[in-house]
């Protein structure tokens, strides 16, 4: 009987120990599955966050290229400065950020702006971990450095440098630094920190948060070229920051793939057709005045020599150079300005050419057979045309083409406007680049107007008046130009018909001064004119300088030999209700004008000067046209010299 219940305890045990072992069984079979999961399917994924825990991905700073100008003087460069970079999943609010903020000098507004990133990138990281859910592209996003500070203080890097705050880092990054300050600053340009609206565009071209982009002219014309390639390093890092030496030369083998180090190739070179000189010779001759613009460019060429915009504004300053908050007020006190020193008056705003536009318009009624340069007009001060009566400027009496030229008559003009088709007048200036873009593209360019009778009856809905021609042909009315198209156009009276591309960018090189790419001379058009015309009218144009009645002859400077045309270009005179006249007297006065090229008989250069509301061309465009051409002509000199003794240091260029 014992037996038996013995037998029957063994059972029971042997049913239990198969449920135990079938538990072992299946337990071990799950713990199996899972390792096998995590070591074969999910292996390559936790093997890249294990590697992602350690290793860092840091950007090194590129070299922005230079900008020189045609004699090798550098106009926009790059100073050594020190970038602070933090990475926002990982800075400690507690502690480090109180600490980072009062050494880098950040104001309010740029601390919260960055706390709220912070805790943002922060907050997604610990609801990762909540949620056991990867996201990369939050991954990505907190773990990418964003620029802190630009330009830090030397002793805010020591200390970052010595106390090595997890989650931030210091860089070595040029600043962009401009040595002639406003000289030129319209063309070489600026720059600007990248938005969010231009880093959802930019931000697969390598721009980055925090980044700087070129925001006019050359700057960012060019800025493909002069940006360069920002680099890469891996390194290791701990939990509280970077491993020591010892502990990161075991790891680096087995957990850094290669490439561990990019290193950054530096930007190119710009080289203008600009010469820094004769630039400084264009402001100072402007000096006194208030606003305006002179262009100077190569007759032979097309080469923009000098190209200057006043006021103009500091792009050390604008660009940031200064601190977030300087520019910001730099910016708030030029866009208040009512002089537009943002604007570039050269090239993106247009205006009526007043006289300077008569050399065309004389060679429109030539070509068409409509003027005869002997006969003569009887001015007695203006013309009846209809109903109205279209003054002159003076009571000229018996003039012909040559007179009407070196005195200005309008009478003289308008009689001819009275015979001439206004599509013909139109015709003629498109031939010369006017109400056409140039195409130079370093900053938003203004088309200009060449007005005809379509545009006229679509303008005023009603039948075409024939005293637009009138006006038209005098360079008044809707016709207007850019200070950069007259220069231009002037340039083909000169040189016999060729309209050439204007030229801005002479080269394009390497740091090392390697030459990539070169542009020669592009000619835009060869105008169909006759060369019996030309020589007319060029007379006429010597005569305005040279002659005793020319309108330019009393400002004339010994020795300078030029060849232009006066123009004083009327304003539309408005004034706002409530706004007191005397206020505004400044921007109700005439525009001064000169349009020249220089020598007379053999050109080399073409000049335009514009003063905005400066009143009369003859005496106030005249002088400064002179000082700029007398200067040219000492720099030419001075350069011919040093090439003939080039031991001789003792000379200048001004």
């Amino acid at each position: 009987m014992s037996f038996l219940v013995q037998r029957s305890d063994v059972g029971e045990f042997r049913r239990r120990y198969r449920w135990l072992v079938l538990f072992v069984l299946v337990a071990f079979s799950v713990l199996i599955g899972r390792l096998a999961e995590l070591q074969i399917i999910e292996g390559d994924m936790h093997r890249a966050q294990a590697r992602r825990n350690i290793v860092r991905e840091r950007y090194l700073a590129t070299t922005r290229g230079v900008i020189r100008d045609a004699y090798g003087r550098v106009l926009a460069a790059n100073r050594p400065a020190y970038t602070v970079y933090i990475t926002p999943g990982r800075v400690d609010l507690e502690s480090t950020w109180p600490r980072l903020c009062r050494l880098l000098g950040l104001d309010e507004s740029e601390k919260a702006r960055f706390e709220t990133r912070i805790k943002e990138a922060q907050a997604a990281v610990l609801a990762q971990k909540a949620t056991k859910e990867r996201d990369k592209e939050r991954d990505r996003r907190a773990e990418q450095q964003v620029v802190l500070k630009y330009d830090a203080d030397r002793d805010a890097v020591a200390w970052l440098e010595t106390h090595n705050p997890v989650g931030v880092d210091v860089s070595p990054t040029p600043v962009r630094y401009y040595p002639y300050g406003e000289l030129g600053a319209h063309l070489v340009g600026y720059m600007r920190e990248v938005d969010a609206d231009a880093l959802s565009r930019l931000e697969d071209r390598g721009y980055r948060a925090g980044d700087r982009i070129g925001a006019v002219g050359i700057e960012r014309r060019w800025e493909s070229y002069l940006r360069g390639q920002r680099g890469m390093r891996k390194m290791l890092v701990g939990q509280r920051g970077k491993l020591n030496r010892d502990s990161a030369d075991e790891l680096e083998a087995r957990y850094l793939e290669e490439p561990r180090r990019i290193e950054p190739i530096p930007g190119r070179d710009v080289s203008l057709t600009i010469d820094i000189d004769l630039l400084a010779s264009v402001e100072k001759a402007l000096r006194g005045q208030a606003a305006g613009a002179v262009v100077v460019v190569d007759v032979r060429t097309g080469r923009i020599l000098a190209a200057l915009s006043k006021p103009s504004f500091d792009p050390n300053v604008v660009s940031g150079g200064g601190g977030i908050a300087a520019a910001a007020d730099a910016f708030r006190r030029l866009n208040v300005d009512p002089l537009k020193p943002t604007l570039d008056k050269t090239i993106s705003a247009a205006y009526p050419p007043g006289s300077t536009y008569k050399p065309f318009s004389a060679l429109a009624g030539l070509a068409d057979g409509l003027v005869d340069p002997a006969a003569e007009v009887d001015c007695r001060g203006g013309y009846e045309y209809g109903k109205r009566f279209f003054r002159c400027e003076g009571i000229h009496r018996h003039v012909n083409l040559h007179s009407a030229i070196v005195q200005s008559c309008n009478t003289y003009f308008y009689d001819l406007g009275a015979r001439v088709s206004i599509d013909r007048l139109a015709a003629t200036g498109l031939d010369y680049g006017f109400g056409i873009k140039t195409g130079i593209g370093v900053n938003p360019e203004a088309r200009g107007r060449m007005p005809t009778r379509a545009w006229y009856t679509r303008r005023y809905k009603e039948a075409f008046r024939g005293g637009f021609t009138l006006l038209s042909v005098i360079g008044q009315g809707a016709t207007t130009v850019t200070v950069l198209q007259l220069a231009l156009a002037y340039a083909a009276l000169a040189n016999g018909g060729t309209l050439y591309q204007p030229q801005l960018v002479r080269s394009i090189e390497t740091s090392d001064g390697t030459v990539v790419q070169e542009f020669p001379p592009r000619v835009r058009r060869m105008v169909g004119v006759d060369a019996e015309h030309l020589e007319i009218v060029k007379r006429g144009l010597e005569g305005v300088v040279a002659e005793k009645q020319g309108t330019a002859h009393k400002e004339a400077l010994p020795g300078v030999d030029m060849a232009g045309k006066t123009g004083t270009a009327q304003v539309t005179h408005v004034t706002s209700r409530g706004v007191d006249p005397d206020r505004v007297w400044y921007f109700n006065r005439a525009h001064a004008l000169f349009a020249a090229f220089a020598p007379s008989k053999s050109p080399e250069i073409a000049i335009v000067v514009l003063i905005e509301h400066g009143g009369g061309g003859g005496k106030n465009a005249v002088p400064v046209a002179m000082r700029v051409t007398r200067d040219w002509q000492k720099l030419k000199e001075t350069r011919l010299s040093a090439r003939s003794n080039p031991g001789d240091t003792s000379r200048s260029n001004l």
